[in-house]
């Protein structure tokens, strides 16, 4: 298989967890995400809800999950529905999970088949006083699409106007925050593997060459490696487009004199990394760019030390903006006698960095989290400052993976070359 197993140990203490935040009497469901649709009879590849993987680690469509904690029958305390298959299906879409290995995978014993749920459901919920469910309560997600999730809410809520019902979010918000050892070690496996990809591309990146070829150098190695790919779109701009934030295209030639910043990371066993790299296309950083870049790396190391728990994300961005705004004023980029007469609420620091230095990194790439919780440990979030200067043809942009533990911090790309010298001595390889 693709993915070394994880142990099942891991979900059935995060659904123990979970049990712990609960209402007396109530049930919970969760759905798979659906099968998204692109064109004619088109298909996007299956993208498993992030809340299904943590709480049980079944990567399969139409699977559902019900958590009953104070039911009368010990069976029906956890129940895992999984698609039943069947000849037709095991030729058009291939091996579908068994019960047996549905149980192996998640550690629930009374696995049924999802065609049975509707009368299963009926006859639990009469007994529950609280339903819990389920919806995307990302602050910054744009939700157009009805899901499985969406659709269930709707039956339920016609079906059984009279229960209580309460959302499911902000506790898988509160419980995914904190990563438990087997995610550390996953998330590691896949800043190791986005490592052997920025090695190999070091070899290949000069003036001439795509975006798109630094591109397929990664996807290559990370499949190579067992990850299923990216873990979000590359970013792979060269001169003028790494002052675009999310360029997408990747399709220039890199020129010689030229930066080219890459935010391209694998994912591993539905777990990601998340990194970003600038490097001159020629091998050689020019006076400013490097000037830049070790600005840049300066601002980066004080933010990982500062992320330490207790400390709130907002104040943690305004401390960082402190530390970049004394950076740009020794660039020349910003006057320091309009520094201390500036609006507090219009920074000047925001011209050359506008963007957050950190957000939290799990099974999604801007993992979810209580707002403006204090950071703890046991959380793993991106460090990622970067300078944008459109009118010199500079955007530099460095970004580490840290974990933060109880007495220390632990960079998780601490492997991935980052020293501007490093840099230079591998491209000259």
């Amino acid at each position: 298989m693709r993915y070394e197993p994880v142990p099942n140990s891991l979900f059935v203490r995060n659904r123990e967890r979970l049990r712990e935040l609960l209402k007396p009497n109530c049930i919970i469901i969760l759905h798979s995400n659906d099968v998204m649709p692109t064109n004619a009879d088109g298909v996007l590849p299956f993208k498993q809800n992030s809340d299904l993987i943590h709480l049980t680690g079944i990567d399969q469509e139409e699977s559902i999950l019900l958590l009953f904690p104070d039911a009368q029958k010990k069976e029906h305390r956890e129940i895992l529905f999984v698609r039943e298959t069947n000849e037709h299906v095991v030729v058009w879409e291939g091996h579908k999970l068994t019960k047996e290995q549905a149980t192996e995978v998640s550690g629930i014993t009374n696995i049924q088949w999802t065609n049975s749920f509707d009368s299963l459901f009926h006859s639990l919920v009469q007994q529950a006083e609280t339903i819990y469910l389920n919806t995307n309560e990302h602050l910054r997600a744009e939700v157009s699409i009805e899901t499985r999730n969406d659709r269930f809410i709707k039956k339920c809520k016609s079906a059984y106007p009279l229960h209580s019902y309460s959302r499911l979010a902000p506790l898988m918000h509160q419980l995914r925050v904190t990563k438990q050892a087997e995610e550390i070690d996953i998330i590691q496996k896949a800043c190791d593997i986005t490592e052997l990809g920025f090695r190999r591309v070091l070899k290949m990146i000069q003036p001439g060459a795509g975006e798109w070829e630094v591109e397929a150098e990664f996807i290559h190695e990370f499949v190579k490696n067992k990850s299923r790919g990216f873990a979000y779109t590359p970013i792979i701009g060269g001169g003028a487009s790494n002052c675009i934030l999310h360029y997408l295209e990747n399709n220039q030639p890199l020129q010689d004199g030229e930066l080219v910043l890459m935010d391209v990371a694998a994912e591993y066993a539905n777990w990601n990394a998340d990194m970003t790299r600038t490097v001159p296309v020629n091998g050689k950083f020019s006076p400013r760019q490097r000037e830049v870049y070790d600005a840049v790396l300066r601002v980066m190391r004080q933010a990982i030390e500062l992320l330490r728990p207790g400390l709130t994300p907002s104040d943690y961005q305004s401390q960082v903006l402190q530390i970049m705004e004394t950076e740009l004023i020794q660039l020349g980029l910003i006057d320091a006698a309009e520094a201390k007469k500036q609006d507090s609420s219009k920074p000047l620091v925001k011209k050359y960095f506008m963007h957050g230095t950190s957000h939290h990194l799990g099974l999604d790439v801007h993992d979810v989290s209580p707002t403006n919780a204090p950071f703890a440990v046991g959380n793993v979030l991106t460090v990622e400052p970067g300078i944008y200067i459109p009118e010199e043809n500079i955007g530099i942009r460095l970004e580490n993976d840290i974990y933060i533990g109880a007495t220390e911090n632990t960079d998780l790309m601490a492997n991935i070359p980052i020293e501007a010298d490093d840099i230079e001595k591998l491209m000259a390889e």
